[in-house]
């Protein structure tokens, strides 16, 4: 059985053989594009469970392709580029990415945070997992749900509300804790498992998000100086 289905989006020919027989080793089913056009084409047409992508291409940059994606999918995103600038890193995580790797990077490295990300997104064959959370399945807060085990929000009518996993690990952790101010960094902690972190100012971009996207600004509360802190009612079970 295959551990997930990988889009790899590489426009160097060496390096995305390369690097899909080593996933294809690993049990992953992989499939690649050169550019962004057969990128959206994949995206499409298949079942696919993560992408890894290169923010050079030929035709469109990596961190336009990611915000499209982002748009209207949750799917995760890992980035793989020889940029080293910080604000490289910090652009494509402040768009949904959900991490990101310098090359030339360990082939093995890679492999383990794409099942780590896999497995707490529950993508692939793959069960989420909320360890921290356990025996919490969902929470309930002033007219929304927490979805632990489907790794969802949903509002009043069980509709679902698209979450990117960076938006939904940061709701997750401040339900948990309602009432108490988390800093960003404890925040942080929740939304990046990358060795290099990056910086705090990602934590107020997906604040401002999720309070956008809640419609009720008034939940999460900021604490000048200190971080942020949850004020919705919760209930859990």
């Amino acid at each position: 059985m295959s551990s997930g289905h990988l889009l790899v989006v590489e426009d160097d020919e060496f390096v995305q053989t390369l690097l899909a027989a080593y996933l294809e080793k690993e049990g992953f089913k992989v499939m690649r594009a050169l550019n962004g056009r057969e990128m959206l084409c994949l995206l499409s047409q298949e079942r696919i469970d993560l992408i890894l992508l290169d923010l050079t291409l030929p035709d469109e940059d990596g961190l336009t392709l990611a915000r499209q994606v982002r748009a209207r999918s949750t799917i995760p995103i890992i980035v793989l580029t020889a940029r080293t600038e910080r604000h490289d890193r910090l652009a494509a995580l402040e768009i949904g990415a959900d991490d990101y790797m310098v090359k030339p990077f360990d082939p093995q490295e890679l492999c383990l945070r794409v099942r780590n990300l896999l497995a707490r997104t529950g993508n692939g064959d793959y069960p989420v997992q909320h360890a921290q959370h356990r025996g919490r399945e969902s929470i309930s807060f002033d007219g929304f749900t927490l979805d632990m085990a489907g790794h969802a929000l949903l509002d009043s009518e069980g509709e679902q509300i698209q979450l990117s996993p960076a938006e939904f690990n940061l709701l997750s952790a401040l339900a948990h804790a309602p009432g108490r101010v988390l800093s960003r960094g404890q925040l942080l902690d929740a939304v990046s498992r990358n060795d290099e972190a990056p910086s705090e100012r990602l934590i107020d971009v997906l604040i401002s998000r999720l309070r956008r996207k809640l419609g009720q600004p008034q939940l999460i509360v900021t604490a000048p100086g200190l971080g942020y802190r949850f004020n919705g009612k919760t209930t859990g079970y």
